[in-house]
């Protein structure tokens, strides 16, 4: 508990917009998302803080893990993905999902997408790590994820670029908006729906695979809301990030598919990193071969281990994105081992959704990275990110239809008010304490050391920071009521556009920095509950799984605004009338 007693304070609005659906995040869950709601007749408006390529989804690499034709099956699928998800998967979720893919595939290709093709013309399928059979198509070599964001950004979808969601707005009948920051100031869409597909959280730590845009923002919009988190202990690291002495922020992942096709993990001395720690050695789940790697690396003093590809037969054709990121970093991986290390790469868990993506509050609707459908458990199989992504993505855009018309207008509009950590504190804090290995001393130092630097911070502050000029283009009065509003376009004519920007970004870290820190005040409670070691979690004192704690911890926001399990506190939250 931090003493910080959670007030919501009047917001002022310089524009407004309408739709029946808005989505959150511009990768493949929400854009799959947009196209399937437009084609039910739904007005859909996408809000994305980036440009058209910044999502986790454009750099995904390794591919879709779709059920091959020939020699595997849905029941094979689903013992893949139940084994890696360390008995916390939900099974019917599990087969809901594998059963959706080869459809979902069939649609996207529909939209244009190009597959790799082997010698005989067929899909081209790999195999990696977890997976018992090659089933993972590509495209690009190694840039699947670059071709599935090209195919849905040609399906031409409305998408409002420079934008983030501030807050969910609610309403007695469920969601009624969005509060939406940008260069055009402060302003509300009126929706019935929203979907939140905003990616992962990455961004809590010091390294990671994911855009700087992965700031958890969709785990705090949905606990602000008074939607339910689970599972957000389960972080899983990539064990093969390229390594650059020095390196911070968002760095090159080197492709699991690389160990698929030949390579091998060695440490400096030559050793293999995995032999004897399970039966798939290089090919095992990602957190055990992270855990191995994080494990060497302890043994051995060194910061990285050795990724050795030069056996792979015309690797700069097969994996070019990977080349040309080694031969940036002055590596030839055709001749020299990859150095390679750990970094935060996924969240397992999230906002609770069924298989559709509905959440517990009625016109919130979670898709992607930021869902917690059941798929992935405790630990994600490898690929099975894009192939969720496009199935719950696609669901969630037809079970919004159920909302149209359901929900009332924003008359005003008020927010509660949040504690922001300074963001290099908060990716300390994680980086040490809720890594690869964890321990009960450590994350009690973290949830401690996090209070202490957090700062109250007003509406006010969180959008219109001091210094800021917002007042040059601000339209309306102190009250929050809604009044006679530019429309957005009108809103932006005044300021020039360099000093929107500058003014966007600002309000826009701000909104960030207060996601972060609640996601990690609830990533760290969770990790500290479960005094076990199981999937992408390890507990260096829990290191043995209990049976007893097969199971997932809800987490809501109490009323002093602090993450709590579910049922410990009713959650306070506020509505727009």
């Amino acid at each position: 508990m931090t003493g910080f007693v959670p007030r919501t304070v009047p917001v002022t609005v310089d524009w407004e917009a309408a739709a029946d659906l808005v989505v959150i995040g511009g990768g493949v869950a929400g854009l799959t998302a947009a196209r399937t709601a437009s084609l039910r007749g739904l007005r859909v408006l996408t809000l994305s803080k980036g440009g058209p390529a910044d999502t986790a989804t454009q750099y995904a690499q390794g591919g879709i893990a779709v059920v091959a034709p020939e020699g595997d099956s849905v029941d094979a699928h689903v013992r893949d993905t139940v084994a890696a998800g360390a008995g916390l998967c939900d099974a019917a979720a599990v087969r809901s999902i594998v059963a959706g893919g080869q459809a979902a595939v069939a649609a996207l290709t529909d939209l244009g997408a190009v597959f790799d093709l082997g010698r005989d013309g067929r899909v081209a399928r790999t195999r990696e790590g977890g997976h018992s059979i090659r089933r993972i198509i590509h495209a690009g070599g190694d840039a699947t994820g670059a071709e599935v964001q090209r195919a849905l950004n040609a399906a031409g979808l409305p998408v409002l670029f420079g934008a983030a969601a501030g807050e969910i707005l609610r309403g007695p009948d469920g969601v009624r908006g969005v509060l939406v920051v940008s260069e055009r100031g402060t302003g509300v869409v009126h929706a019935p729906a929203v979907l939140l597909a905003t990616g992962g959280l990455g961004q809590l730590y010091a390294l990671s695979t994911n855009p700087d845009g992965a700031t958890a923002d969709g785990v705090a919009l949905a606990l602000r809301a008074g939607a339910a988190v689970a599972d957000l202990e389960f972080v899983q690291f990539h064990p093969t990030v390229l390594y650059t002495p020095g390196g911070l922020g968002r760095r090159p992942l080197i492709s699991e598919a690389v160990r698929g096709e030949g390579g091998v993990l060695v440490d400096l001395a030559g050793r293999s990193v995995t032999a004897g720690v399970h039966p798939r050695g290089d090919l095992a789940p990602r957190d055990v071969v992270a855990l191995a790697i994080a494990g060497r690396m302890r043994e051995t003093g060194a910061d990285h281990v050795l990724l050795d590809a030069t056996g792979i037969a015309g690797f700069a054709a097969r994996f070019p994105t990977i080349t040309a990121s080694c031969l940036a970093a002055g590596i030839d991986p055709r001749t020299d081992p990859i150095p390679v290390a750990p970094a935060a790469h996924y969240q397992c868990g999230g906002v609770v959704t069924d298989t559709a993506g509905r959440t517990g509050v009625p016109g919130l609707y979670a898709a992607g990275e930021v869902a917690r459908t059941g798929l992935h458990g405790a630990n994600r199989l490898a690929s099975n990110s894009l192939l969720e992504g496009l199935v719950v993505g696609e669901r969630a855009g037809a079970a919004a239809v159920e909302r149209r018309g359901a929900a009332g207008e924003v008359t005003e509009v008020r927010r509660v008010a949040a504690e922001v950590a300074p963001r290099a504190a908060v990716q300390r804090l994680a980086t040490a304490h809720a890594s690869v290995v964890r321990d009960a001393d450590g994350l009690d130092r973290a949830l401690r050391r996090l209070a202490e630097v957090s700062r109250p911070v007003s509406t006010d502050e969180r959008h219109a920071p001091e210094g800021s000029g917002i007042g040059r283009f601000a339209a309306t009065d102190a009250s929050g009521h809604r009044g006679d509003r530019p429309a957005p376009a009108d809103a932006a004519a005044g300021p020039d556009a360099a000093f929107a920007d500058a003014v966007a970004a600002r309000r826009i870290t701000a909104v960030e920095d207060a996601a972060l820190t609640l996601t990690a005040r609830a990533l760290l409670a969770a990790a500290a509950l479960r005094t076990e070691s199981r999937g992408c979690h390890t507990r260096s004192d829990h290191p043995g799984t209990d049976a007893a704690r097969a199971r997932s911890t809800r987490f809501v926001l109490g009323p002093d605004g602090t993450p709590v399990p579910a049922g410990a506190a009713d959650p306070a939250v506020p509505t727009a009338s």
